[in-house]
């Protein structure tokens, strides 16, 4: 998976198409994203005992990693890698070359 947890995504398709946020979690296995404040779901939460009440939870919910780019200096763009002289593998920004 091309992201990791903390990095500063684009949403590129869907009802949030255009907005940025932060990933909060990675789900590598089911190749998904939870991105803060973004593809929120509302969750209806029912009364347990006398002293809870009913609640709505709003709950950002996952989305597919294929619908988000990286953003580097404002800019979405593509993830590639690169291998160093020293054997270490980096993610690469194709638009700048630049090391994420």
């Amino acid at each position: 998976m091309k992201f990791k947890k903390g990095d500063t995504v684009q949403i590129i398709a869907g009802k949030e198409a255009g907005s940025q946020g932060e990933i909060i979690r990675v789900m590598p296995k089911e190749n998904k994203v939870v991105i803060e404040g973004r593809n929120i779901a509302k969750r209806h939460t029912k009364a347990t005992s006398q002293n809870q009440k009913a609640d709505i939870i709003e709950k950002p919910m996952p989305m597919d990693a294929s619908n988000v780019m990286l953003v580097v200096k404002g800019k979405p763009t593509r993830v590639g890698y690169k291998v160093n002289a020293d054997g270490t593998k980096v993610r690469v920004a194709k638009k700048t070359g630049e090391e994420v």
